[in-house]
């Protein structure tokens, strides 16, 4: 292909995915995309797909070659999200829960050494269950305890659940857990409410280097949070950035404090990429 023709393809790309600029066209291997994170002191991308996959995590540079890959030692129930620590330490949201009917709700930690190995990498297993969930699984107008979004702050791990309930998927709750291994009670902290469509649901999330910024993604927009008080990051000034490409987008990370990194998975042929999107 010449570079003409490659040139077109890349603007035609740009022009039908509106306000979000594409950087990569995502491997075949990241067809399913469910988390991007970026660690302190890398110059990689991480990326894991959900269930049904293979135990991997992938290194990206921005161009979207894969520079490493790494298999954990733990089963892919239904992994949805990534963060990190400043320590460098990777946690792998293995929280997914579509039907609200897990029992073995868990997030794993790669530590920052295990991110450099070539064999298979062991981690440290933090769980925990939701204290207001009463019955497992829960009947359909309760199923609020899915969960495709987290980040680390602080020590603690917080989680933005998805709701699968019909007119109000938009609903997403705040849970704190510690970040340490062991068995753990959620603790509940607020609500939020983006819009009763399939297309607000709360897919991934992530804070600003300098904890001032919080977003939340959805497949139409991003949630930006600001001016919170404590960790209660909804109590803040919320303000919608919109899309105007929809996709089924499922991770997001800060590039810098304006900048974010988003990633869609690939359905019919489209999307399946790694964007730039501006929060200026």
């Amino acid at each position: 292909m010449n570079k003409f023709l490659l040139t077109f393809l890349f603007l035609l790309l740009n022009c039908d995915t509106g306000n979000l600029k594409v950087l990569a066209d995502l491997p075949k291997a990241l067809n399913e995309v469910s988390g991007t994170e970026i660690i302190s002191n890398s110059d990689l991308i991480w990326m894991l797909n959900d269930s049904g996959n293979k135990p991997l995590i992938y290194g990206l540079e921005k161009k979207g070659t894969i520079i490493r890959t790494l298999k954990i030692d733990a089963k892919n129930h239904d992994w949805e999200d990534l963060t990190s620590d400043k320590d460098g330490n990777l946690y792998i949201g293995d929280f997914g829960n579509n039907l609200s009917d897990r029992k073995n709700l868990t997030i794993l930690k790669v530590k920052a050494e295990g991110l450099k190995a070539d064999s298979k990498v062991t981690i440290e297993r933090i769980s925990f269950k939701y204290p207001n969930q009463k019955k497992i699984p829960s009947k359909k107008k309760n199923r609020y305890f899915d969960c495709e979004a987290f980040f680390y702050f602080n020590g603690s791990l917080y989680l933005f659940t998805k709701s699968r309930v019909k007119g109000n998927f938009g609903k997403t709750d705040l849970y704190k857990i510690p970040a340490q291994k062991g068995h753990h009670e959620a603790q509940f902290i607020d609500t939020f409410n983006t819009c009763p469509d399939l297309h607000c649901w709360i897919t991934s999330a992530d804070i600003s280097e300098n904890g001032k910024k919080v977003v939340l993604l959805s497949q139409k927009s991003v949630w930006v949070f600001t001016n919170f008080t404590t960790d209660n990051f909804l109590s803040g000034d919320a303000l919608e950035y919109p899309f105007n490409y929809e996709s089924q987008k499922e991770g997001v990370s800060f590039k810098d404090k304006s900048t974010l990194y988003i990633t869609d998975e690939k359905a019919h042929g489209s999307a399946g990429n790694l964007y730039e999107f501006s929060i200026e």
